[in-house]
Parts: structure tokens; sequence; C-alpha cells
């Protein structure tokens, strides 16, 4: 059992391990228990299980502060580690919520009912575990090697946050994007689902054989997580403008889109409430990205005042979107093929 002790992006095995565990027993109860069977989720349903996301992930920020604080997991400090967490999820699950559109566009240009949605997106989460890992590993061993390179997340962030500010946002239309394009020409799709699955097989039009099609279920599974990676090229420096800790980048990112894929039938509902958002979320990316050149030049900042800001400026574009659209019609398309 040495292997359990052994560092692996520094951290002991069994860190990495455990994690995954959680990680896999909640997919485990949310897919074999809670949704065993297709169903459509209300917004009730969405937002209980919403409340247990956010409440467990809050519960394993404290164990991480208590963990480390206690030098049960290591010897790092406690604050520090609990404060970045936090920080970093905050700053996930506010950036997640412009995802939110983007997978209600999808979801409706691919026609799939709100029965197989939510199947869709816990599916998806297991590419996501998958795809960040791989993400943050790559920008874990170039901040390592390269300490400066810190500086371009800052100043990525910081550009990031001023187009947000002033460059209004464009209409997305899933039917120009190049992948659907590609899939589409390039794969064999049925025209109408077949359920939950992803795949069926069926003869061939021409040759008569029976072949493996693909369903728009799985085309818009592969859409949604591509739309992950790139809402991730966002996320990912901004935490690790905050922590270069990966343990703690990669386990902030985690829980904060595990309880994403629940809230969305929530939020996909009322998303046309979150208008100004954006406006808070690109100061958020602006501070966390000025913050690398003042921890360098100034002096470090204080994990706290950095949570706290984060807070207040999240807090705050959420509370003065829902004044500011009181009473306002939604938006948001919603996904065809009702039963």
């Amino acid at each position: 059992m040495e292997f359990l002790v052994a560092e692996w992006i520094g951290k002991p095995v069994w860190m990495w391990m455990g994690f995954l565990a959680i990680v896999g027993a909640l997919l485990a109860f949310d897919l074999g228990v809670l949704n065993k069977t297709d169903k459509e989720m209300g917004i009730s349903e969405s937002l209980w299980l919403s409340a247990f996301y956010i409440g467990f992930s809050m519960l394993y920020g404290a164990a991480i502060w208590y963990g480390y604080d206690r030098g049960w997991i290591t010897t790092e400090d406690g604050q520090h580690a609990g404060l970045t967490y936090f920080t970093g999820f905050f700053i996930e699950k506010a950036l997640s919520i412009d995802n939110v559109f983007v997978i209600s566009l999808i979801f409706g240009y691919f026609a799939i009912p709100r029965k197989y949605q939510y199947r869709a997106l816990v599916w998806g989460i297991i590419a996501v575990i998958i795809l960040r890992g791989i993400m943050i590993g790559v920008g874990a061993a170039l901040v390592q090697e390269y300490e400066w390179i810190l500086y371009i997340f800052g100043a990525f962030l910081i550009a990031t946050g001023i187009k947000m500010l002033v460059v209004p946002e464009g209409d997305t239309d899933v039917s120009k994007n190049p992948v659907v394009k590609f899939m589409t020409k390039r794969m064999r799709v049925t025209q109408e689902l077949h359920g939950q699955k992803f795949f069926v097989r069926q003869p061939d039009p021409v040759s008569g054989k029976i072949v493996v099609w693909a369903t728009p279920l799985f085309l818009a599974l592969v859409i949604i997580n591509i739309a992950d990676l790139i809402f991730a090229v966002d996320s990912v420096p901004a935490i690790f403008a905050i922590t270069t800790d990966t343990f703690i980048v990669y386990t902030a990112n985690i829980m904060a889109i595990l309880g994403l894929r629940a809230l969305y039938f929530a939020l996909a509902a009322m998303v046309h409430r979150f208008e100004y958002l954006k406006y808070a979320l690109a100061m958020v990316l602006v501070f966390i990205g000025a913050k690398i050149f003042w921890n360098n030049i100034v002096g470090k900042l204080n994990p706290a005042i950095s949570l706290g800001v984060t807070l207040a400026l999240i807090i705050g574009g959420i509370v003065y979107s829902l004044y500011k659209t009181r009473g306002h019609a939604a938006t948001t398309p919603k996904a065809n093929g009702a039963d």
C-alpha cells in the first residue's frame, strides 16, 4: 500500500483516489437511485438537489480546511487552503451560469425532451472529470516549470474581463457550429431520438446491412462537452490565479460542476433574469487577474479579502440582475420534442 502515500501532482495518491471515489459515489447515487427511470425534473426537485450538492461542497471545503489545519492531510496552512477552495468554487459556479444558456440552446436545437436532458448532463460529467483533469494537469505542469506563465494567466483574465464589459454578446447559432456540421456529415445520425440511447443499430439505407447510428442525444452530449471546454479556458486560469495547489484547483472545479447539472433545470427557466451578472463576472476576472500582479509586486493579498470581494461581486450581480429584470418574460429557448 506504499503507492497510496506516494506523491502525485503535489498530493498523496490516496487523496486523489478518495476524491474520485466521492464523485463516483455521488454520480452512482444520482443516476442509479434518484434518476433510475427517465423522468422530467421539476424546478422544485432541481432546487432541492442543487441545495444538496452545494451543501455537500461546502462540507467538503470545511473538511479540507480542518484536515489541512490539523495536519491530517498535509502540513500546509488550513485557512489558506479552505479560503482558496471556496473562492475557486464560487468563481467556477458563477462562471458556469453562462454555460446554462448555451446548454439550453443545444438541447433546443436537437429537440431533446426534458426527461432525457438530466441523464445526458450527468453522463457529461464523466467526460468533464477527465477533460478538466487533463487541462488542470497541463496547467499545473506549466506553472511549476514556468512560474512566469501566471502573469500570462493574469493578463488573459484582465483582457477577458474587459472584453466582457465592453463587447456585446453575439447570438449563438448551434446549426453553424463546425463540430455539428462535421459530425452530421461524417457520421450516421438518426433523425429521431431512441429514448436515452446514444447509439442504435439500424439498417444502412444503401447496403441494407445493420450498422451503428448515433442519435441526436449523442450529438448534444458531444457539443455540450465542447462548450464546457471553451468555458474552462476562462475558469481554469481564474482558479490558478487564486492558488497553484492542483488538488484545490481540481476539486473546486469538479464540485462546482457537479451541482450545476442539477441546478440547470431551475436556471434554464430563468436564465434571462441574470442579464447583468456577466458584468459582475467580468469584474471578478479583472480582480483575480490583477491580484496576480499585486501579489508579486506589492505583497500577498489576504485570501479572505479575495473571497470577500469575489462573493460581493457575484451576489451583487445576481441581486441587481433580479431587481432590474423583475417582470421580464423568459426568452431562453426551450427544448422541443415534448412527450
